[in-house]
């Protein structure tokens, strides 16, 4: 996959991933699968749309995984 998408989990993260860098790792991927760093303006609204979609899979993601036996992480902190 991409490098310079970082896990954005504990233990590899201590603290909680912020929704900048879900959003940055989103768009990240969606540059690695369009193959584009930036859209042209007539893709431009599914890019952003992707981008939306997958940052929000990639929060629910993380608000429900459990890490080393631990409690899912608690929504809003």
């Amino acid at each position: 996959m991409c490098r310079s998408i970082k896990t954005l989990r504990p233990p590899v993260q201590p603290e909680e991933a912020t929704e900048e860098e879900i959003r940055a790792a989103a768009l990240q991927y969606v540059r690695k699968v369009s193959g584009f760093r930036a859209p042209a303006a007539h893709n431009r609204e599914v890019f952003d749309r992707a981008v939306e979609a997958v940052a929000s899979a990639t929060a629910e993601l993380l608000d429900g995984l459990e890490v080393r036996g631990g409690a899912a992480r608690q929504a809003g902190g």
